[in-house]
């Protein structure tokens, strides 16, 4: 298993590669290239900047998180098969450059969402959470304000200004799209690509639906144990797999995430793994890592993908904003460090009791 950290790239992350470094027991970083988008194809060039950036700095590139999904790959618009052929060309460049993972989402309009992005908690340390009665009072009309509201000022992952600026064209994109029409298009996609993933040795990981419902009346299609079976079925192709995300999925309590990962042996190449706390029905509010600060048993998750003999690459996700760290939201450096430091340790305890 090779343990990483997420990291935003230089000038936009305040963690530093140098930073990371020190994380104990740490291989690399996951990352990608910020300045791209969806619908632009990767250069082996541009990645091997990127890559001698982080390997100046004592790591490696582990994974690509993300190669994003182009709108018309996920709405089966006009321009869908130009962007799969871009896409495909992406996929060679990663492996051009010696990367063999790329995490992505086919979620629609939002890679996530959540209502706060600075809860305050009685550690005075802040969470992001999600309160689906609140997110209910949103109009979508204004959602700009609101979403540009609750960054305070910081740039949400996965979301960029210019997307922002159009998210009223892309709900009409999606007006006609429910979750067969959306399962299908991945479908298609899959089916295009798996031939490149496999020439060239590049896994797909398929990160769940965060949170695991319908918001704003938008499709999700990977929200649970059958969706994620669902998907491997799609191409039964070793290449085409998942990226576990404990907190994703860990979002609908009746997702039973040991189970899952059990389900999934053989096909989880990246691992997200976090702890949340239920609150009520539809609201939920981020954790530290360590089981009693949250609602997930994170030694049963751990104990799981010990159990399939997890090989892949795994990484500590959104953690708390604690000692007055700034930072992107979710993705401070301490808590990070901690969260990974418990998970280690936890790996290390399996290990030598089984």
């Amino acid at each position: 298993m090779k343990k990483t950290l997420r990291w935003f790239g230089s000038g936009v992350d305040p963690v530093t590669l140098d930073k990371i470094r020190q994380v104990p027991d740490i291989y690399g970083v996951v990352t990608t290239l910020y300045d791209k988008q969806p619908e632009d194809e990767w250069k082996k060039e541009e990645l091997l900047v990127l890559k001698k950036q982080v390997e100046d700095a004592g790591l490696v590139i582990a994974g690509i998180e993300s190669v994003n999904i182009p709108d018309a790959i996920k709405t089966a618009s006009k321009d869908r098969d130009m962007c799969i052929e871009r896409y495909i060309g992406s996929i060679k460049a990663v492996s051009e450059a010696g990367i063999d993972t790329i995490c992505y989402n086919f979620m629609a309009v939002f890679d996530w969402t959540r209502s706060d992005l600075t809860k305050p908690r009685e550690d005075g340390s802040t969470v992001l959470s999600y309160d689906h009665a609140v997110i209910g009072q949103i109009d979508p009309d204004n959602l700009i304000d609101a979403m540009l509201n609750n960054a305070a000022g910081c740039k949400l992952p996965g979301w960029e200004p210019e997307r922002l600026a159009k998210i009223k064209d892309l709900f009409e994109m999606y007006s006609g799209i429910d979750e067969n029409a959306l399962c299908a298009n991945l479908e298609y996609f899959l089916k295009a690509i798996m031939p490149t993933c496999e020439k060239y040795g590049v896994k797909m990981a398929m990160h769940p639906d965060d949170p695991g419902w319908s918001v704003f009346g938008l499709p999700r299609i990977m929200k649970n144990k059958q969706d994620l079976l669902r998907l491997i079925k799609l191409v039964d192709n070793p290449h085409n797999g998942v990226t576990l995300c404990s907190g994703s999925l860990g979002t609908n309590p009746d997702n039973d995430i040991p189970d899952i990962i059990r389900s999934l042996k053989g096909r989880i190449h990246f691992a997200h793994v976090r702890n949340i706390r239920h609150n009520s029905p539809g609201n939920f509010e981020e954790s530290a890592h360590i089981s009693s600060d949250g609602s997930l048993d994170m030694y049963e998750i751990m104990k799981a993908l010990h159990d399939i003999k997890f090989d892949g690459l795994l990484r500590p996700d959104h953690g708390r904003q604690i000692w007055g760290e700034v930072s992107v939201p979710g993705y401070g450096l301490y808590d990070r460090a901690i969260g990974l430091s418990y998970l280690s340790g936890l790996w290390e305890a399996i290990q030598k009791s089984a």
